[in-house]
C-alpha cells in the first residue's frame, strides 16, 4: 500500500509561482476565491459566505493533511506575494496508488496559464516523490477550460455519468478524467 507523509510540507516552486502550504493568515485571500461564485460554479462546493467560512476550509485542509489523505497548496505568484488559487490531491487512495486532483484559481488570473503552469509542478511530484499510479479529475461537463487544461496536461477522459452528483437540489452529470503514469505520463 502507498505511503505518504506530508510533515515537513512539500514547497514546490515554478519560474512564476510559490506552491506552499495553507495557513488561516490566507483567509482573506481564499474567501476572495471561494466567495467568487463565477469561480466556484463548477465546484459542486458551497460559495463562501464570510471570511470565518474561508478559515473553516483552511482548518479542514489542515487537518486532512495532518492525517496524510490529502494535500493542498497555496498558489503564490512570486512577483506578487499573493496567494491566487489552491491545488490539491484532496483524496488519496492509498491501497490503489491513486488521488483526485482539484484546483481553483482567483478570477484576475485566469487566462494566464498559472494553472498549467502548477500542474507541471504537481505532476511530477505526485509520479515520482509520491509513487502515485495514476490521477483522476472530476469535472463539470460545461467546465470547458477544465477539460482543456487537463488535456493539455495529457489527461484522458475515461467517462461521462449522467446524474451521478446531487447538489443543491439538483442531480448533476459528471466527467472523469485521469492520467496515468505508465500509458500518459513520461
Amino acid at each position: 500500500m502507498l505511503e505518504v507523509n506530508f510533515n515537513p510540507f512539500p514547497e514546490l516552486h515554478t519560474e512564476r509561482l510559490l506552491l506552499r502550504k495553507l495557513a488561516l493568515s490566507d483567509k482573506e485571500d481564499i474567501f476572495e476565491i471561494r466567495s467568487n461564485a463565477e469561480v466556484m460554479k463548477y465546484m459542486m462546493r458551497p460559495v463562501a459566505k464570510t471570511v470565518d467560512d474561508a478559515a473553516l476550509h483552511i482548518e479542514n485542509v489542515l487537518k486532512n493533511m495532518e492525517g496524510n489523505n490529502g494535500i493542498d497548496w497555496g498558489i503564490v505568484e512570486k512577483k506578487s506575494n499573493k496567494l491566487i488559487g489552491t491545488i490539491a490531491f484532496w483524496r488519496i487512495v492509498k491501497e490503489y496508488y491513486r488521488a483526485e486532483i482539484g484546483y481553483v484559481l482567483n478570477e484576475n488570473w485566469h487566462h494566464k496559464a498559472i494553472m498549467h503552469e502548477a500542474f507541471s509542478a504537481v505532476i511530477p511530484y505526485a509520479f515520482k516523490t509520491l509513487k502515485f499510479h495514476s490521477i483522476e479529475a472530476n469535472i463539470d461537463p460545461l467546465n470547458t477550460a477544465s477539460a482543456k487544461l487537463l488535456e493539455k496536461n495529457k489527461f484522458r477522459k475515461e467517462a461521462h455519468y449522467r446524474e451521478n452528483l446531487f447538489f443543491e437540489g439538483a442531480f448533476l452529470d459528471s466527467i472523469i478524467y485521469s492520467l496515468v503514469k505508465s500509458i500518459d505520463y513520461n
